[in-house]
């Protein structure tokens, strides 16, 4: 690995924590978990929780980064 190589990766690096960074401090007004199609059933000492529409979301989004990165 030489020097060029070395510095794109601290780039990249540093960019995906300043993302990451981003989204924790944004995270309480960011709805996932809250979505209409999140399905919460239970009763007082028992609860299921399936977040379907949240990881139709996180799939969608992360699809989208995958494809945009992916063609060159």
């Amino acid at each position: 690995m030489n020097w060029v190589e070395t510095g794109r990766f601290l780039i990249i690096a540093g960019g995906v924590l300043v993302v990451l960074g981003m989204v924790f401090l944004f995270s309480d007004k960011i709805p996932l978990g809250r979505l209409p199609g999140d399905l919460r059933l239970g009763t007082e000492r028992i609860g299921v929780y399936v977040p379907v529409a949240t990881c139709i979301a996180v799939s969608v989004v992360i699809t989208l980064v995958v494809n945009f990165f992916s063609r060159r």
